[in-house]
């Protein structure tokens, strides 16, 4: 997508907030002890890695994070990765946890109350337009475009939404809109969800990224505080509100979308669930993958880990190190081991003899010799015994692991001790 920017870019007077709070919990044990926006993804990044490097590349330099929900690991890796802001170059990163600002009882309520209890910190940085973004989705897009949008319209709120089939549309939040793309009514999860002008069999999906003047977020934040029937939450009640009695304008994911030459389609993920999350981690494995890694000109920044290239060790007939369409990072051994359509993350060894197909393998992982694993995704720190087979009995599969409708096992620590 290429911009039209006239004069200094709106981004430079913005302030990216993200929501970074959430659980996750269709993603079962991989979030037992981290947030969604935490778990590790592509061989080296992090889901929040994503919004936030789009924010960086967009060109916004204030960047606030909200967290929550077991939150140590999402701020050290924050602490480690994107530390490189300086406030002599008037750039600003915040790490902002639920604190009890406002009052001893209450931490973040809501989408909404994790930006109303920080007004102070955001007011101190006074930006003049705010990007409210979900920390937990995957994708490339730049967000200058849609600042250019929102005033451009003059809209009150300018909110980012995907072209869905209206088949899929009851799991978001869908908008309707008239043919200027302003927004008439705006809908959680309805049963029948309203369809685009001229287009009945799609619908207008929420991505959750609003784009607001400060200062009128500001006041509805305000105003929404007040209100003790709230759930203080942006789809549920900020967004529904400024519909009725302002104006909300929709801004489709289309329209900025960051695609390099090779990408065919405008890449989006939620990957709230394990079979989501597994397709999205092999989907980097294709010749010509649906969303680009290798994109320079839009790079997803990340924690640069100091370590030892990968290694492939021995080459004799049934022990050969090798991998094949897999992504293989950096402080990995493939002792006479092979690798097909899958992902090493940092620090996965290898033992002789083993083979892993269609693997998603979270950081220093060992899979011991003779393992056959097919289908997988193993968290962090897992010690696969030697000789383990996954992926070839399904009855078995699900008696020792968490086993998902499409037949792929989750693998952690705990489930590997209660072999024994």
């Amino acid at each position: 997508m290429t911009r039209k920017t006239y004069g200094q870019p709106l981004a430079r007077d913005a302030m990216a907030y993200v929501l970074a709070g959430g659980r996750g919990s269709r993603l079962k044990e991989l979030t037992d002890n981290r947030a969604k926006p935490a778990v590790y993804f592509g061989g080296m990044s992090r889901i929040i890695d994503f919004a936030l490097s789009n924010a960086i590349n967009s060109g916004i330099r204030r960047i606030g994070v909200a967290t929550q929900y077991k939150a140590h690991s999402l701020i050290r890796h924050m602490n480690r990765a994107w530390n490189f802001m300086r406030p002599e170059r008037n750039e600003s990163f915040d790490i902002l946890p639920a604190s009890q600002r406002i009052d001893e009882l209450h931490w973040y309520e809501g989408t909404a109350d994790a930006v109303f209890q920080n007004i102070d910190i955001i007011q101190s940085y006074a930006p003049k337009y705010m990007v409210i973004l979900a920390g937990d989705h995957i994708y490339k897009m730049d967000y200058e475009l849609m600042l250019q949008q929102h005033v451009n319209s003059g809209a009150d709120v300018t909110i980012g939404c995907l072209v869905v089939p209206k088949k899929d549309a009851s799991g978001f939040g869908v908008m309707a809109v008239d043919e200027k793309a302003v927004i008439t009514a705006f809908v959680e999860k309805p049963k029948d969800p309203p369809t685009i002008p001229g287009d009945p069999a799609h619908s207008l999906a929420s991505m959750g990224i609003y784009v607001f003047e400060t200062e009128f977020l500001f006041d509805q934040l305000r105003r929404d505080a007040e209100d003790p029937n709230s759930s203080r939450d942006f789809g549920g009640d900020i967004i529904p509100h400024i519909v009725k009695h302002g104006k909300a304008v929709a801004h489709k994911f289309t329209d900025s979308c960051i695609r390099a030459a090779e990408e065919i389609e405008e890449y989006w993920r939620d990957v709230g669930t394990l079979d989501a999350y597994f397709e999205a981690n092999l989907d980097l494995t294709d010749t010509v993958p649906k969303l680009n890694m290798y994109d320079r000109d839009w790079p997803i920044w990340t924690d640069q880990i100091v370590a030892a290239p990968a290694k492939f060790v021995h080459d004799q007939d049934g022990r050969r190190g090798h991998a094949i369409s897999s992504l293989i990072s950096q402080d990995c051994i493939v002792s006479g081991a092979v690798a097909k359509r899958s992902l090493l993350f940092t620090g996965v060894k290898m033992g002789s003899f083993s083979s892993v197909e269609e693997a998603v393998i979270l950081p220093y992982c060992n899979i011991g010799r003779g393992a056959r694993l097919s289908k997988v995704i193993i968290d962090s720190g897992v010690r696969i015994p030697e000789n383990l087979v996954v992926g070839e009995d399904p009855v078995l599969d699900a008696q020792r692991f968490r086993r998902t409708e499409n037949g792929v096992c989750l693998i952690n620590k705990k489930m590997i001790e209660q072999l024994k």
